[in-house]
């Protein structure tokens, strides 16, 4: 695959970033990427080197190793070096429904188990992705094509997000009549209205939905199904359901001062922000506005840096993000050998852009919340925290955290935003098609099925696994759509890898 000694001659090369003061000015994609002829050198640096675990998608000491969509990358690394990207195209859309999507938005797992990383620098497979699918647009390869003959069966994927999705794109190709019905007001569940648009430029995936519009699949907006629907209505209208809504339940922060006024979810300020920009580049005011304003974020992951972002671009004075976890080492520890998940500290484009504006890393480590201090009108002034220590116990190895004792700090806060994940599926919409669910709230099928104990009706993504990653929703989506084929036809020829 590629050139043998490639990785040897070339050195890695990615997209170049717009300077964090400029690119905080507006809410677009800020990366130049490299041109063509470039870019097929980064090509020629995969490997033969055996073993590709870049695409392996193994768990290893319970972290994911390698793509879970199993994409062939060594093949369309190749392909790209060679200057086939017709064909490159057709290999990465052979187990990847949204090349366009995780391209921009994956953290790419693929790169951390290359066997380049192992001891220089790993490929640059994510922008050799978006590479092949930028030029499949660019020359027409990504046009639609509906199938050429239909089975007659009706499926409703409630949810569009990237499971629902997946599960209808590949559903739809199979010959089915697929209908997504959807609560907002624009398609696309999670990848619109929660990641920000400096991330995912919304437009990518109007252009994608556009696509699937052409090749037949249906969709319905400002319909919450549960609510405006009943369940018993869509069962006796379609032969299927995929239930695909997303874990959409945020956990809280139960603190002394939680009903001031000033503290929002992640999500829903992210959502306001992202619907306020694109309805109006933010003339109509319908979001949380930081100007001017002290913010304190509780959480890290990809939400509380984005939420650092998208705070700084609206014109927030201070930025601070609280993580209950101690800083990861900057290297792999010994305990983290490659191929696992490198559990480094990662400084993403939100921090790099605090770090930038106030000369400093916003993240405290090791601290909680304690109290959330109002004023006399009951709007937030201020955030008590505390410093955690972790202790190991002696009998189990668990590792439990308590408070440091005189170690509390006040910082001046008048925006506090939670970005500490979510726990499951909404209750409305289970108790709406009566299925059943596990300790965590996500919707419970058997071990690797996606077939719920109520008849005909399935469920994949963040509902079925909880929170993770959108290249993890694209492969449940598409595994579903195996299992609903299977269920409706006897046999299935859709494929996952």
């Amino acid at each position: 695959m590629g050139k043998p000694t490639g990785f040897m001659e070339y050195d890695r090369k990615v997209s170049a970033a717009e300077e964090p003061k400029s690119r905080v000015k507006h809410f677009n994609e800020f990366h130049t990427h490299l041109p063509m002829e470039e870019q097929r050198l980064q090509g020629a640096r995969c490997m033969e080197c055996g073993v590709p675990f870049c695409q392996s998608g193994m768990t290893i000491c319970g972290m994911t190793s390698g793509c879970p969509l199993h994409n062939l990358i060594p093949e369309w690394n190749d392909l790209v070096y060679t200057g086939n990207l017709q064909q490159a195209y057709k290999r990465l859309k052979k187990t990847n429904s949204f090349p366009e999507f995780t391209s921009r938005v994956c953290p790419a797992l693929c790169e951390a188990a290359c066997t380049c990383g192992m001891e220089g620098d790993p490929v640059a497979a994510r922008e050799n992705e978006y590479a092949i699918i930028e030029n499949a647009y660019e020359m027409g390869y990504a046009a639609a094509n509906p199938p050429k003959v239909r089975t007659g069966k009706k499926i409703a994927v409630i949810g569009s997000g990237p499971s629902g999705l997946a599960a209808a794109d590949q559903l739809n190709k199979r010959g089915h009549s697929v209908t997504v019905y959807e609560r907002h007001d624009r398609v696309g569940g999670l990848l619109m209205y929660g990641i920000p648009n400096m991330k995912l430029e919304k437009q990518i995936i109007e252009r994608k939905i556009n696509i699937m519009k052409e090749e037949g699949v249906s969709f319905i907006t400002n319909t919450d199904v549960g609510k405006d629907l009943k369940g018993t209505d869509i069962l006796q209208h379609y032969d299927k359901v995929v239930l695909a809504c997303g874990a959409s339940n945020p956990r809280d922060i139960n603190a002394v001062g939680r009903d001031a006024k000033g503290i929002y979810f992640a999500v829903d300020f992210l959502s306001q922000v992202t619907r306020s920009f694109l309805d109006s580049k933010f003339e109509d005011g319908k979001y949380v506005t930081t100007k001017g304003k002290n913010v304190v974020i509780i959480g890290g992951g990809d939400t509380g840096n984005d939420c650092v972002g998208t705070s700084i671009r609206l014109g927030a004075k201070s930025v601070t993000q609280i993580e209950m976890m101690p800083k990861a080492p900057d290297t792999r520890a010994e305990n983290n050998p490659w191929p696992e998940w490198p559990r480094i500290c990662k400084t993403d484009y939100g921090q790099e852009e605090a770090i930038a504006l106030f000369g400093h890393d916003p993240r405290i480590y090791e601290s909680t919340v304690k109290e959330f201090v109002k004023d006399k009108n009951g709007n937030l002034k201020a955030v008590k925290i505390v410093k955690l220590k972790w202790e190991k116990e002696p009998e189990t190895g668990r590792m439990n955290m308590s408070e440091v004792p005189g170690s509390e700090k006040t910082l001046d806060a008048q925006i506090v935003l939670i970005a500490a994940g979510f726990l499951g599926s909404q209750k409305y919409v289970t108790d709406a098609f009566k299925v059943e669910v596990n300790q965590r709230t996500n919707v419970k099928t058997a071990q690797d099925a996606f077939q719920t104990n109520v008849e005909n009706v399935f469920t994949a993504g963040d509902m079925h696994r909880g929170q993770s990653l959108v290249v993890w929703a694209i492969r449940e989506g598409r595994e579903a759509a195996r299992a609903v084929d299977e269920s409706l036809m006897g046999y299935t020829n859709l494929t996952i890898q």
